[in-house]
């Protein structure tokens, strides 16, 4: 398989990467088109008048939804449950997703191959395939033979009745509740793996670092980030955002995360370019910079 560049304003094909002993895969379960100025209101219209590159042809956000499933020998990581079916618009987004399990088996695994399904957080689109739910009949673990994780500040805010956007408390949290092991900061939840909570998103954002047999790091970083630019421009907040101030912590601290040598980022919403490290621009200032990844298969559910 050859690695090449997708562009950011494609939404994401499937793609894998290598890294030692790791095989890094973006499970993608969707597509969606975010209207940046609702999702994205504190970004300057100047910018995005400046960098075109950045949006679609109708002039949205191209963002994808799935997991990062992380192979380590016969043990297998999700990162992530995707959003889920869904085909509709709101005003953030236009959505079409649902394709995970699909795109799971094109790539010759089943949910009963999942050992660890560990959240970054409760919304949606990063939870829709934890659970299936068929009329009548409780909730049931998508993935049957996976451990569960959440870090307990995400889990915390349900115990007082507040749930995340967009979620479902009987069909999402409830279930969850009663089967996840919860986590702190700076916790190895599964081999190589260490957690890295940072509230601001939401409750209890949490990034995980994952680190090879050579010592060499993947931060999948969730949506403390939803597109590159606001590595450069961490007071650019997105809607969805409950704690700005502590956002801006956040980001600073993932951004320290993947400075460190041998480290590249995974952005779950990064448009095609999902891969990537950081580099200092001509001010010092941060910069994504996409590095190569094979595409196993194109985009599922794209629009048109």
């Amino acid at each position: 398989m050859t690695a090449t560049l997708g562009r950011l304003s494609d939404q994401s094909a499937v793609r894998t990467r290598q890294l030692d002993d790791l095989t890094l895969t973006y499970v993608v379960d969707g597509s969606m088109a975010m209207n940046k100025e609702e999702f994205l209101a504190s970004i300057p219209a100047s910018y995005w008048a400046d960098h075109p590159d950045a949006v679609t042809a109708d002039g949205r956000v191209a963002m994808s939804c799935g997991g990062l499933l992380v192979q380590r020998g016969d043990h297998h990581v999700l990162i992530d449950a995707g959003y889920g079916p869904a085909r509709e618009t709101t005003p953030w987004a236009e959505i079409n997703c649902g394709a995970m399990l699909e795109t799971l088996a094109a790539l010759g695994h089943t949910p009963a191959d999942i050992d660890v399904l560990a959240l970054t957080h409760l919304h949606v689109d990063h939870t829709g395939w934890a659970f299936i739910t068929n009329p009548g009949q409780p909730p049931q673990q998508t993935f049957p033979n996976a451990s569960y994780l959440v870090s307990a500040e995400e889990l915390a805010p349900h115990e007082h009745g507040i749930n995340p956007p967009g979620s479902s408390p009987l069909e999402q949290i409830e279930p969850l509740e009663k089967i996840c092991t919860t986590f702190a900061d700076a916790e190895e939840v599964a081999p190589g793996i260490v957690t890295v909570v940072t509230p601001g998103h939401s409750a209890g954002h949490t990034s995980y670092v994952v680190t090879s047999a050579r010592g060499r790091r993947v931060v999948a970083f969730g949506d403390a980030f939803h597109i590159p630019a606001q590595l450069t421009n961490p007071g650019w907040n997105s809607a969805p955002d409950v704690d700005t101030e502590r956002v801006l912590i956040a980001r600073a601290r993932i951004t320290a995360e993947l400075e460190q040598p041998d480290t590249i980022g995974f952005g779950f919403h990064f448009g095609d370019q999902a891969f990537g490290r950081i580099t200092r621009d001509d001010a010092r200032m941060p910069t994504w910079t996409p590095v190569p990844a094979a595409a196993v298969m194109p985009t599922p559910r794209p629009f048109g």
